[in-house]
């Protein structure tokens, strides 16, 4: 059996010399050295993979909303709140035109009436100036009753009436027209107490100023026996609310209303409460 050849590998001539040879190296620090390598390797294909993977995806840019602070949101309500004052001024200067027109309107509204009114109290001035005129003509009558006319009232009656009756009775025929104005006293506006009195002053007699008080004056008659020259009253004795002076025939002068002023009416239409006698 052959021995199995050693390969002899020839030494250099100094290799039997120990500085000579040369150190190995460990293990160890080999494979530190190889780990280092193939990490710097790794390291630098990762960079340039990122590097190439950065120049091939385009750059953007994000763009972040404003965040709605304490102070923004302070500056909408103020806003908010200014623009809702504005709008508040407005209305309220609207209004304010519109009271104005509408007040202009009333006055001058007023100002046709007041001017109406004045024409029509111009008027009546006027009409009451020719109403005066036309009693100044017959002033003489009232003044001083002629026989003939106390002759001619004696004939309109139911009953022969005295002088004093008939001068009673010419007067107030000689009112006959003038306007009923309560509170008046003549001598072309009167009431039915005022007119009563004054009737009768002609004559010498002073009566009570008021109806109720006029009831009461005189005697009572029945109105049965009622005579011309008798005072008739309307209501309680007392407390008449009307009085006229009966002129005969059924019939009573009195100033009835503001609608018909002094006239002659029918006791018919108009039945009196009851009557006096003062003459």
């Amino acid at each position: 059996m052959k021995e199995p050849l050693v390969p002899v590998i020839p030494m250099s001539h100094t290799a039997h010399i120990r500085s000579h040879r040369k150190p190995r190296r460990s293990a160890t620090s080999s494979i530190a050295m190889r780990a280092g390598v193939a990490g710097g390797v790794l390291s630098m294909a990762a960079a340039g993979a990122s590097a190439s993977a950065s120049a091939a995806e385009p750059v953007t840019q994000t763009i972040e909303l404003p965040t709605l602070t304490a102070d923004l949101s302070a500056q909408v309500a103020q806003s908010a709140a200014a623009t809702q004052q504005t709008a508040a001024n407005y209305e309220l200067r609207a209004e304010r035109d519109a009271a104005a027109a509408k007040a202009a309107a009333e006055a001058k509204k007023d100002l046709a009436e007041a001017k109406k009114k004045a024409e029509a109290k111009k008027k009546a001035a006027e009409a009451a100036r020719k109403a005066a005129a036309e009693r100044a003509t017959r002033s003489a009558e009232r003044a001083t009753l002629s026989v003939s006319a106390s002759a001619s009232t004696s004939t309109s009656v139911s009953a022969p009436a005295s002088g004093s009756v008939a001068t009673v009775i010419s007067f107030l025929k000689a009112q006959l027209g003038d306007a009923y104005v309560m509170g008046a006293t003549g001598p072309n506006a009167w009431d039915c107490s005022s007119l009563v009195q004054a009737a009768y002053k002609q004559v010498g007699v002073d009566l009570p100023r008021v109806s109720q008080d006029q009831s009461m004056a005189g005697t009572d008659v029945p109105l049965s026996s009622v005579q011309v020259g008798d005072i008739l009253y309307w209501g309680g004795k007392g407390s008449a609310y009307h009085v006229g002076v009966y002129i005969g025939n059924g019939q009573y002068l009195d100033a009835a209303n503001p609608s018909k002023g002094v006239v002659i009416q029918d006791l018919s239409g108009y039945p009196a409460s009851g009557a006096v006698r003062v003459l």
